[in-house]
């Protein structure tokens, strides 16, 4: 059965690769088929299965992760196309197995959705799990945000050896109180950055700190620079080059440090650590650069307040054309009235280009609340887009958009300049 359902799920995928079709689409077919897939092919890898999870900086923090502990001779397996559903794994997998279906690698680490999570963990438990954060997202798909704070509760306890959790989160630090045997390792702010990372409840104007802040933590964000940061290890302060973009992900930098540091243990090659650090490029569409037309085109994924708000405190609007997409899909969480809790008064000076996507109107309205001028309102992407790169000649451009608007947004660049594609 294994081999059958293996050779249909990579003609599948090649097939819809041919078609430019959805990366999960072979792993629900394999599912299907075969159940036990999944649970089969990652069962005998040496060093088991580790889950990242959290309302944001998933895909970053994974990518970081994998290059981390491929900086330390690990093979690694992960889900690189974003797809962070059971099926997307499964989908991964039909991409690296043979057709007896034997994964060469040491250990996988994935990317995977809260929700789907849950149903991961009862496939497989994970011997290590990192818990990023909990922020009010896709609210239509998870209901109240205490909600997502059980679902990420339940991978913990599922977790064999290892939680890595946000000191800094109350709801992720309080995960902690409910394990069962697992070691809790922390990753954390210095007091000086609290308020440039604020948590969800400090994000409504709570002054209250997280209790958890004063627990110990393996690696501490110490200064955020141009393109650089001190983080805290083991009593040192390790500076690093960051060529990944926006501040948020120099927070996901010392998340993903201590989930490496907690993987590899007492055989740790530090300084080979912090080098791949350095050098860790933007995941797809999370900062990614692009180049068109001569001048860059950056794409900033924007899926939550707390999200757009730190993207755009992280790209200065001053010298950029600027276009925002928002589709409103189920990969994007269908209930847009987040927008109205983002302070969009720094794109006032420059205006925006263009706005598109499913809800270009609601999204002109927004801005217009915040004065911000809007030149172009195209709820066609591929037309918005066109009219966006058209009218910034010799301009370096940015778009914001929600996840399937940069996929769309990503599409349509692939035919007129280099898109790295990711399987």
């Amino acid at each position: 059965m294994s081999s059958f359902s293996i050779l249909v799920g990579k003609l599948v995928r090649s097939a819809s690769k041919l078609r430019g079709g959805g990366s999960a689409l072979p792993g629900l077919v394999v599912e299907k088929i075969d159940p036990d897939f999944i649970r089969r092919t990652l069962a005998d890898l040496p060093l088991g299965v580790a889950v990242v999870s959290g309302t944001n900086g998933k895909t970053t923090t994974t990518k970081m992760v994998v290059e981390l502990l491929e900086s330390q001779g690990l093979k690694v397996f992960t889900n690189r196309t974003g797809s962070n559903f059971t099926r997307g794994v499964a989908a991964a997998l039909l991409g690296e197995v043979n057709l007896r279906g034997r994964l060469d690698a040491d250990i996988a680490v994935l990317e995977l959705d809260e929700a789907h999570a849950v149903h991961f963990v009862k496939l497989i438990r994970p011997r290590y799990s990192l818990l990023l954060n909990v922020l009010r997202d896709q609210l239509d798909r998870f209901g109240e945000i205490d909600k997502t704070t059980r679902l990420l509760e339940q991978i913990a306890r599922a977790t064999t050896e290892t939680v890595v959790l946000n000191r800094e989160d109350p709801r992720v630090a309080g995960i902690a109180e409910s394990l069962n045997g697992q070691r809790a390792v922390y990753f954390g702010l210095d007091a000086s950055l609290r308020s440039t990372f604020p948590n969800d409840d400090e994000m409504r104007g709570s002054l209250a700190e997280a209790l958890a802040a004063t627990q110990e933590a393996d690696v501490v964000l110490q200064r955020v620079g141009e393109a650089d940061a001190d983080f805290l290890v083991d009593g040192q302060v390790r500076s690093s080059g960051l060529k990944l973009r926006g501040v948020y992900n120099i927070f996901n930098a010392a998340a993903a440090l201590a989930f490496a540091r907690t993987i590899k243990g007492a055989d740790l090659d530090s300084d080979a650590l912090f080098e791949a650090l350095a050098n860790v490029e933007p995941a797809f569409g999370r900062g990614e650069s692009l180049t068109v037309n001569g001048q860059p085109l950056e794409l900033v994924l924007v899926k939550n307040p707390s999200g757009f708000r730190l993207g755009l405190k992280s790209f200065a609007a001053h010298g950029y054309s600027t276009m925002i997409a928002i589709n409103d899909n189920y990969a994007d969480g269908r209930d847009m009235s987040w927008l109205w809790d983002v302070d969009f008064e720094s794109l006032a000076d420059g205006g925006v280009d263009v706005v598109s996507g499913v809800r270009a109107y609601d999204m002109a309205l927004r801005l217009k609340y915040d004065d911000v001028p809007v030149r172009t309102i195209e709820p066609d992407i591929t037309d918005g887009l066109k009219r966006f790169i058209k009218d910034s000649p010799g301009v370096p451009m940015r778009i914001f958009c929600t996840y399937t608007a940069m996929l769309a947004v990503r599409r349509e660049l692939s035919k007129i300049t280099k898109v790295e594609v990711v399987s």
